[in-house]
């Protein structure tokens, strides 16, 4: 009677580990698929990436750390205002994003004196009895005209390059464990059930280094 209740037992605890090392198995699986879908990283809407110099000055989108899919891309903002509460821990990643607001603030100032330059102009063709398309005054706007389109290449040749320079650096600037899944590296490479030498089951892990 001793002896079947003994093996009962053993036969219990054997089962016991089994059932464990299965549940810390998918448990783990589950949590390392969880992670490796949602990132703790920032990632731009592809379209954005393909963007390089004198590229559109239309808004950024992004995904927010930990979101996924395309319906959770968010709008940065005409002067990436929007993206800078998620930056705000790492210093160059907000550098990068003052100097894109700078940017884009010299692109409305341009685009303001273009406008005005025009309008400027126009207003002075009818000024008088006749037409007149070349007064002094037209010669000012027209230059100012000319000054605008010059100045535009060099406003837009880096400014998108800022913005995605700021994710990239937020984006370097975590630790390590927060720009992938950690339970990858911490997941047991193999799992089993070992007797001691006792003769008692045991739940045995192992790690590959």
């Amino acid at each position: 009677m001793k002896a079947r209740t003994l093996l009962g037992k053993r036969a219990t605890h054997w089962l016991t580990l089994v059932v464990l090392a299965l549940i810390v198995n998918i448990l783990g699986a589950r949590v390392a698929q969880a992670q490796q879908a949602a990132p703790a990283t920032i990632r731009l809407d592809p379209e954005d990436l393909e963007r390089g110099r004198y590229g559109a000055q239309s808004r950024f989108f992004f995904l927010p750390p930990g979101k996924t899919g395309e319906d959770n891309y968010q709008s940065a903002g005409f002067f990436g205002q929007k993206l800078r509460p998620y930056i705000s821990s790492s210093p160059t990643a907000v550098a990068e994003l003052n100097n894109y607001r700078r940017q884009k603030t010299l692109y409305l100032v341009d685009k303001g004196l273009l406008v005005g330059s025009v309008i400027l102009y126009a207003s002075q063709v009818f000024r008088e009895d006749e037409a007149q398309y070349f007064t002094t005054t037209q010669q000012v706007a027209a230059g100012a005209a000319v000054v605008s389109l010059v100045a535009t290449l060099f406003i837009n040749r880096h400014t998108n390059e800022y913005f995605k320079q700021a994710v990239d650096n937020y984006n370097s600037d975590l630790p390590a464990g927060r720009r992938g899944a950690i339970w990858p590296r911490l997941r047991p490479t193999g799992l089993g059930v070992a007797p001691t030498a006792q003769g008692t089951p045991v739940l045995a892990l192992r790690w590959q280094l």
